[in-house]
This record gives C-alpha cells, sequence and structure tokens, in this order.
C-alpha cells in the first residue's frame, strides 16, 4: 500500500478562501480526518467539519470523514491519541488528509502531530506534505483594508497568555542582492530562493551572500 498522509490548512473559515492545492488533495484522497472537541466525537460545533463538508459540495465528491478527539488541553498524550487515529486510518485507507484551523504553520498542532508520528513511523513521516493555507490576521487586514505592514515596518506575532518562557522565530524578507548575510546574526537559518519558481531552492542554512531579490530568511525557534 503506496500510504500517503496529507496535512491540509483549512483558513481563516471561508470555504473561498481554500487554496486548489487543499482541494485538490481532498479530491484526490480516500479520506479525510477532522478534529472534534466533542467527546461523543459528534461535529455539532466543529468548525472544521463545516468548511470541509462546503468544500466536498463545491467538489461534487463525498469522502468518508474520520473524526479525531482534540480536547485543546496541551497535554502531549492527547497528540500521542490523535497520531494513532491518524496512523490507524492509513491502515485502511491508502491517502488520507487531516486538516487545521488556519495556517499549519501558526499555532497549530500539525507539528506536534508530525514530531510523534515521525518516531512511530518515519516512512508516512517522510512522504507526508504540508498544505499552507490563509491565516487569520492576513484575512482581517483585508476585510478592514489595512496592511500589516509597510515599507520598513515589522509584523509581530504573539501569544496573549502563553504558559511559559517565549522562543521567537524569525522571518526576514526584503534583502538587497549582494548583501552579505553575516549581519543577521547566527541561529536555525533555512534560506529559501525563488519558492514555486523554476529555480526555487531551499537551504538549511543562512547562504553567504543574497543572489535573488525573492529571497526569505527564516531564523526558527530552536525547540
Amino acid at each position: 500500500m503506496n500510504q500517503k498522509l496529507t496535512m491540509v490548512s483549512l483558513g481563516p473559515g471561508d470555504v473561498e478562501l481554500l487554496t486548489l492545492k487543499a482541494l485538490n488533495a481532498f479530491k484526490e484522497c480516500d479520506a479525510i480526518c477532522v478534529p472534534t472537541k466533542s467527546q461523543d466525537n459528534s461535529f455539532t460545533k466543529s468548525i472544521s467539519y463545516k468548511i470541509v463538508s462546503n468544500a466536498l459540495k463545491l467538489l461534487h465528491v463525498t469522502k468518508p470523514i474520520i473524526p479525531v478527539y482534540s480536547p485543546m488541553h496541551f497535554i502531549y498524550e492527547d497528540w500521542v491519541h490523535e497520531a494513532d487515529i491518524i496512523l490507524e486510518t492509513l491502515q485502511k485507507y491508502e491517502k488520507i488528509c487531516f486538516v487545521t484551523l488556519g495556517d499549519a504553520a501558526i499555532y497549530s498542532s500539525i507539528y506536534y502531530l508530525l514530531d510523534i508520528i515521525k518516531k512511530k513511523n518515519k516512512k508516512i513521516y517522510e512522504s507526508c506534505e504540508v498544505i499552507p493555507g490563509v491565516t487569520s490576521f492576513s484575512a482581517a487586514s483585508a476585510e478592514v483594508q489595512k496592511a500589516l505592514c509597510l515599507g520598513d515596518e515589522e509584523l509581530t506575532i504573539k501569544p496573549i497568555n502563553p504558559r511559559g518562557k517565549v522562543k521567537t522565530t524569525e522571518i526576514l524578507m526584503r534583502p538587497k542582492i549582494g548583501m552579505d548575510t553575516e549581519v543577521l546574526g547566527e541561529g536555525d537559518f533555512y534560506t529559501f530562493e525563488n519558492m514555486y519558481l523554476e529555480d526555487a531552492k531551499i537551504t538549511s542554512s543562512k547562504i553567504a551572500k543574497v543572489k535573488k531579490y525573492m529571497t526569505l530568511f527564516i531564523n526558527f525557534a530552536r525547540r
């Protein structure tokens, strides 16, 4: 069995803000795992279920929906249970999607789950695809037609009620071609050049000099 897990970002709530990539993943999969906070595995209050249901209606397809109990207590054992449901579902269906609200990169459980899946089944982890989505704050900015950052302004994303010491990931944009990146300092850097273009390149470190205008650096928080 050629098992494939796809983690799909659903965006901020409007089915029309789903990406084409997300919709294609729904078309191609055999089942969709949807988180629910209800212990009885119902979807009565699930925003994710509503988005997925509307997406399947738009696509004129039906897919089995697998409930994944997600109590949102930020307890490791809960994530292990969720990961187990995902892996069990892959024993029954060859290609499955797991969904998350907003974008997987922003305060999502996706990477907690993938860390666990990596330990339990490395093959599934290595073939997994994560599909990004529209963030709530990007959508909110568009709703009121106010930019989040212009010119040389910075954008800060902070948890309002942190449960411990806050770590920081830096996204560094708009470099000048030819600039020496030594000024960016040290850290867990990745360099992204011309993403999604023919000559796209991802380097798991900080390149020494900027060669392309569309270059993005991410200095990930050390976890």
